[in-house]
């Protein structure tokens, strides 16, 4: 394939052997504009389709992600590492979304009613218009759908601007739309330079704005919203607590902990990133976690026994090499690897990094990749304290025993979702967002359906 300038083109390069697999030219203001001028026709008519139809096509796209499975996950695994079993499961996730959506979310857009006398008043739920959806690598087809799905349930249409290294997977994934028969504007593609993202925001058929990636970019993509009074959802970084407690069950905790820290070789927004261990158990758990760590197997993300693939992109291994450098000079126990692997390949691999204090940089920062750092807590109000002592609030662990102790932790932890005894997860069937600088608004469950809602009041005959 001849190479050609990132400048022109959105590039895909296998992190696993660094070589070029894909190039995608950056489109034009006018191919932007029709693109655009699709979605808002299309919106016209998709937002009078009865929700039930809306439905049935959602289930034709559940079939189609099934029926293209296997070549989709082996898109991702090629363009950003996922290990290969992780990404058919999810593209099958995405496939369950649709259906879930397709069967409970109707009932979520049903008129609501109000306290006002002989029920003459009451809450309707109108889409708003073309949402632009901005959109991560690290789960490329499911950060996606997790917003789309709900959204366009509700009448809305999608215009995806995707990552530039995820370009082949956003093409099947327009594939897969076409194949269920979405009619034109529903799903649009745009490959278009962060100039092309800005045209977008501002003009007048784009209602509403949804970006997940970066603080820097939501600071960004949020400016650019507000100024334009367009309504924006942001889903950023998260440098999430996973606390466990003296009576903690400790093999649960570790299986746990190993899953929620280095799924998608770590690179997960809601992740357990910081292990606040209370200090009766910090040592065997140590023991433990490094343990199960080591036995992960890194290498070919196209193997079927492989957990630990290569990093999506060279730069960002470097930034994380430099993260964990700058820990270890603060004075933290480098337990496992620690160093960028040799050879082909942009792997990292799986480093656990022990007595970390909340002066140092594992702590201060988000690491988006396969770092564990252990922090050890006196007791219960200082693994909260330690917890809460971050600019994210995305998503927390607790793991104890003592449901009121539990309790405790949900009522004060300032996050998005608290996971009691498992490891935090995105599910339909709960809402997934969160605070402070992990961003703002609200994807899945009935808010998800809502976010890009106008809830219009309607008061019959009030005299």
């Amino acid at each position: 394939m001849t190479l050609v300038s990132s400048h022109t083109h959105a590039l895909s390069i296998n992190p696993a052997t660094g070589e070029q697999i894909g190039a995608y030219p950056y489109e034009s203001d006018a191919v932007l504009d029709a693109a655009l001028g699709r979605a808002a026709s299309g919106f016209g008519q998709w937002k009078r389709q009865p929700v039930g139809a809306r439905a049935q096509w959602l289930q034709a796209l559940a079939q189609a992600l099934r029926d293209n499975s296997e070549a989709m996950a082996r898109m991702i695994t090629e363009e950003m590492g996922k290990p290969l079993p992780q990404a058919r499961g999810e593209i099958e996730k995405c496939a369950q979304l649709c259906l879930w959506y397709a069967e409970h979310g109707p009932a979520m857009l049903a008129p609501e009613a109000t306290l006002v006398e002989n029920d003459k008043a009451r809450i309707e739920y109108r889409p708003l218009g073309p949402i632009l959806a901005v959109m991560p690598w690290n789960f490329p087809i499911w950060q996606v759908l997790r917003g789309a799905v709900p959204a366009l349930l509700a009448g809305n249409t999608y215009v995806l601007k995707h990552a530039p290294n995820v370009m082949g997977s956003a093409y099947l994934l327009l594939e897969a739309f076409k194949r269920a028969g979405f009619p034109e504007g529903v799903f649009e593609l745009i490959n278009v330079t962060p100039d092309g993202v800005s045209r977008a925001i501002v003009d007048r058929r784009i209602a509403a704005v949804t970006l997940t990636g970066s603080v820097r970019a939501g600071m960004a993509i949020g400016a650019q919203a507000g100024a334009a009074l367009k309504k924006c959802v942001l889903e950023l970084g998260g440098s999430d607590p996973f606390i466990v407690l003296n009576d903690a069950d400790l093999d649960e905790a570790v299986k746990a902990a190993v899953i929620g820290r280095y799924q998608n070789t770590g690179q997960v927004c809601a992740a357990a990133k910081r292990l606040i261990i209370e200090q009766g158990v910090v040592e065997a758990f140590t023991r433990q976690f490094v343990e199960a760590t080591r036995a992960l197997v890194m290498g070919d993300p196209l193997a079927g026994d492989t957990y630990i693939g290569p990093m999506a992109r060279f730069d960002l291994r470097d930034e994380l090499d430099q993260q964990v450098q700058a820990t270890l000079a603060e004075g933290a126990t480098l337990l496992l690897g620690g160093h960028k692997a040799s050879g082909t390949g942009n792997y990292y691999p799986p480093t656990v990094l022990a007595d970390v204090t909340d002066q140092m940089t594992s702590f201060k920062q988000e690491l988006f990749g396969p770092v564990a750092s252990i922090i050890t807590a006196r007791d219960a109000r200082h693994a909260l304290e330690l917890a809460n002592d971050s600019e994210f609030g995305l998503t927390a662990t607790v793991y104890t025993r003592d449901l009121e102790l539990a309790r405790y932790f949900t009522d004060e932890l300032e996050t998005g979702g608290v996971f009691i005894n498992g490891y935090s997860a995105s599910d339909p069937r709960v809402t997934f967002g969160g605070v402070k600088k992990s961003g703002f608004g609200r994807e899945l469950s009935h808010f998800g359906v809502r976010e890009f809602c106008n809830a219009q009041t309607v008061w019959l005959d009030r005299r």
